[in-house]
């Protein structure tokens, strides 16, 4: 009696095409890709905030921010951002006020040293506009929010504007007297201006 053949010298395109399957589903998806990283420059960049105080504007600003920025304008949905801010380097310009915004009552900025703001989607709106989506922590607390950011480039750089507001009971930001909004208004608003290099063209 013949001795039958193995298995797979019966059927060769089989096995070979099932070698090629693996192969394929052992490649990283497209779309693992990472995003282009953009630096963010210190100088040409700030970061403002304005509150009422018993209906009067007082603006302030934060001297010290990071952020890690991995995006392409053309392909927005695959980008990131996270943005980490000294609490300790927010500052009024006025001695008596600059010495209590860090104390514990406001920003604690001993005990909570960093508020980060992380990315989670973003989103084109065209003409270089982008909304932002993601959670911002501040002194232990965290809350979604979307920030609308407007990009321009001119001679290889790239400038990111946009403003906000939160409400600053719902960080604790404030707290004991000075949570009545009738000294201090709620909502802050906040405003920013980032000079970037390395971002891809819009």
């Amino acid at each position: 009696m013949p001795i039958p053949k193995p298995l797979f010298l019966h059927r060769p395109r089989t096995w070979l095409a099932s070698g090629l399957l693996a192969a394929c589903l052992a490649l990283p998806p497209a779309q693992a890709q990472t995003a282009p990283v953009a630096t963010l420059q210190t100088a040409g960049s700030e970061i403002v905030f304005t509150i009422r105080q018993m209906g009067v504007p007082v603006e302030g600003r934060f001297g010290r921010f990071q952020a890690q920025i991995a995006f392409d304008p053309r392909q927005p949905a695959g980008g990131s951002v996270r943005l980490s801010i000294d609490t300790g380097s927010a500052r009024f310009g006025a001695r008596e006020i600059d010495a209590e915004v860090g104390k514990p009552a406001w920003l604690d900025a001993a005990k909570f040293p960093q508020a980060i703001f992380t990315s989670r989607a973003i989103k084109a709106l065209g003409d270089g506009r982008f909304e932002v989506s993601g959670e911002l922590g501040i002194k232990g607390s965290t809350r979604p929010l979307v920030v609308p950011v407007q990009i321009t480039q001119a001679g290889g750089a790239s400038t990111a504007r946009g403003r906000f507001a939160i409400e600053r009971l719902a960080f604790r930001i404030g707290d004991g007297e000075w949570s009545d909004t009738s000294l201090v208004a709620d909502e802050v608003q906040v405003r920013f201006e980032f000079a970037l290099t390395g971002l891809p063209p819009l």
